[in-house]
């Protein structure tokens, strides 16, 4: 339980960095999302491709972690070392 707080909260410095995303870029992403959901929600595919999404994101999330050597080093546009530091 000891390592897993820090673990946490430095995975959290690295999700809240503006560093990590332009704020344009954020915006654009959750416009798209929100502007799906809206769109597509009631097909009868909407809730696989929204948890194929969620899967593609979290794989992207640790291959991430993993070039990065947890968020140690830079990487494939990602160079916000201060986030990622305990």
């Amino acid at each position: 339980m000891k390592k897993l707080i820090p673990a946490i909260r430095r995975e959290l410095r690295v999700v809240f960095s503006f560093r990590a995303q332009p704020v344009w870029f954020r915006l654009i992403k959750w416009t798209l999302l929100l502007a799906g959901v809206v769109l597509f929600h009631e097909r009868s595919w909407f809730w696989w491709t929204m948890a194929g999404l969620a899967a593609a994101g979290t794989l992207l999330h640790y291959f991430y972690r993993w070039k990065t050597k947890s968020w140690t080093r830079p990487w494939g546009g990602w160079n916000d070392l201060e986030a990622g530091r305990d």
